[in-house]
């Protein structure tokens, strides 16, 4: 008995000293929940890189306020792109960096995390995201599709038998899923999202205006003026600034909402065609499910005005907006400690990477 004792004041002692965190790394932003302390972390995914010494000199907000004025010494970019790493050893950094906020003052390790990757992730994209996290001194990680940790973070039941439709749109995929049972049913991903929004607005400032305009500008311009539908006033106007592309001196102009509405419809409306093909390739038992029940958005990119009445014009189905759309992968991927079996059962992690859950590997 007194072993017994001493070994359950170990385990006590161990997840004082240790976070079990849930991890959404997008292309857009990095989100962290520790379990017992909720989301911790909410920064953008970029880093500031010196170009004589290519050392990293900021990472998240403190990098992301340097944009479009950094230092003429200075790199600004995105280790993943499209949901995917594309910069492996900033990757690792960036996660280091955050999961080092995450913890708790005394906490030097992470005994476990649960991570969101995308739908149809490559064994190469995983290993690489695997082994960021183990740079990053986390001692085992479980990888969940996105769809899912969205699904259970908007509100469907892991019980529930029927058929639940979530449209997941970040800052550069989107993921439509579907779930029932806490088992995805179908998942498609598309690397487009809001970002290419900006990206849109970017174009057409240069080539209609002849004004050159950066990032930051162009999601302030989508925030203020953007809408998937008609917008309400299309005739105000709002002064942009920013560089001529003749004289290359400082310049402005003024943008309505109908022309910004112009360009965010080319990329809502391949939004809406990709829910569209994916809802065409369902059982029709789960059809009939998505008919009466609809579909749930999710990500930041859903909180674009009129993206909700968009996409259930377009589908023709009954359409809501989930609670925290930004959070709704992390606050699902929480969830999944409390659902051990579960976890177990839907983790994508090759069999190669996943080692046997030590005892009361899941306990609260």
């Amino acid at each position: 008995m007194r072993k017994t004792r001493s070994f359950m004041s170990l385990n006590g002692l161990r997840d004082l000293v240790s976070d079990s965190m849930s991890i959404d790394m997008g292309s857009a932003s990095t989100i962290i929940a520790v379990r017992g302390r909720g989301i911790v972390v909410d920064e953008p995914s970029i880093v500031a890189v010196s170009k004589v010494s290519g050392e990293i000199v900021a990472i998240g907000k403190e990098a992301a306020a340097m944009q479009g004025r950094e230092a003429r010494d200075v790199a600004l970019i995105s280790p993943l792109v499209d949901g995917v790493v594309a910069d492996f050893e900033r990757t690792q950094m960036m996660l280091d960096h955050f999961v080092r906020k995450a913890r708790s003052g005394f906490s030097h390790f992470s005994r476990r995390a649960v991570m969101s990757v995308l739908s149809g992730v490559t064994h190469v994209e995983q290993r690489a995201l695997l082994s960021a996290a183990e740079h990053a001194h986390i001692g085992r990680v479980y990888m969940v599709e996105e769809g899912l940790a969205a699904a259970i973070g908007a509100g469907v039941s892991v019980d529930d038998r029927h058929a639940s439709a979530v449209v997941d749109i970040g800052g550069g995929t989107t993921n439509v899923a579907v779930v029932a049972r806490g088992l995805i049913i179908f998942a498609h991903a598309e690397r487009l999202g809001s970002s290419d929004i900006d990206a849109a607005i970017i174009d057409r400032l240069r080539r209609h205006h002849g004004l050159i305009i950066g990032a930051p500008t162009a999601e302030r311009l989508k925030i203020a003026l953007g809408s998937a539908t008609e917008p309400a006033e299309p005739a105000r106007k709002m002064t942009v600034k920013g560089r001529d592309v003749q004289t290359g001196s400082p310049g402005a102009v003024e943008v309505t909402p109908g022309e910004v509405f112009t360009v965010t419809q080319n990329v809502v409306r391949k939004i809406a065609d990709e829910v569209r093909m994916a809802l065409a390739e369902l059982q029709p038992e789960v059809a009939a499910d998505i008919y009466d029940r609809g579909i749930i958005l999710t990500g930041g990119g859903a909180l674009l005005d009129g993206m909700v009445e968009y996409l259930q014009r377009e589908t023709k189905l009954s359409t809501r907006l989930a609670d925290e759309p930004r959070y709704s992968i992390v606050n699902g991927l929480a969830q999944l400690f409390d659902e051990p079996l579960l976890l177990r059962r839907v983790t994508r992690n090759e069999p190669s990477l996943l080692l046997e859950a030590e005892p009361n590997a899941f306990g609260s």
